[in-house]
């Protein structure tokens, strides 16, 4: 994870920008991530947001829902540093620059949350875990939603979504630099999964009403809910 790290160090600065170039459709992907959290408004939930990069999910988060307790959590100092920019407006939040691996981040919370930082764990194994540690960690009755990159279930489909992505890309990126940046930074530090085998995966640890709440090739959002005791 350390070529990830600096990576996100070393692009902090130019981070909302590039990803609207990079993610299609982003926006609404961060919309459904945080209107897929099925508590009540004006409840004073806690949440975390794994891989928080400068912020953005957890703005939203906090437009939603005005009494949450939100923590920030990532390994790039500059990204915690624009995230505290961005919700300065906001008094209930705290940042933790840490491995979003550390279980004691996840106790207690009612909404575990993450944008494209999950892809990182390095094996299917690894993503399996520790979607187990979430569920351990969140109260009865909370829930977890992932909004990241998937692979396809077979080969055609996979070629599809490279294909799409890249048309994306194209729109405002040259050519040159979506294989030679991108796809390069693609094979060398992203690791995703299947998304239909990561559904299966929470079904099997103990999440309910699994489901995929948006979805545009290879980006998803999915998670599932703690039932409560």
């Amino acid at each position: 994870m350390s070529n990830v790290k600096r990576h996100f160090e070393d692009e902090a600065g130019q981070f909302d920008s590039v990803i609207l170039r990079l993610i299609p459709f982003y926006a609404e992907m961060v919309e459904a991530l945080v209107r897929s959290v099925p508590c009540d408004e004006k409840e004073a939930i806690r949440v975390a947001d794994l891989g928080s990069g400068t912020g953005t999910v957890s703005w939203h988060v906090l437009k939603r829902f005005p009494r949450a307790q939100v923590t920030c959590v990532d390994f790039a100092e500059p990204m915690l540093e624009a995230a505290r920019a961005k919700l300065s407006a906001f008094k209930n939040v705290c940042y933790v620059a840490a491995d979003f691996r550390s279980t004691g981040l996840i106790q207690g919370c009612d909404a575990v949350v993450s944008s494209l930082a999950l892809h990182h764990l390095r094996s299917d194994a690894d993503k399996r875990a520790f979607y187990g540690k979430i569920f351990d960690g969140l109260n009865p009755g909370g829930c977890f939603y992932n909004a990241d990159m998937v692979l396809a279930a077979n080969d055609i489909l996979q070629r599809l979504y490279l294909e799409k992505w890249k048309a994306f890309m194209k729109k405002s990126i040259p050519e040159e630099e979506i294989e030679k940046v991108w796809m390069k930074q693609y094979a060398d530090e992203d690791r995703p999964a299947e998304l239909m085998a990561q559904c299966r995966w929470l079904s099997d640890i103990g999440f309910t009403d699994v489901d995929v709440a948006w979805k545009y090739y290879n980006f998803a959002v999915f998670g599932g809910v703690k039932k409560s005791s």
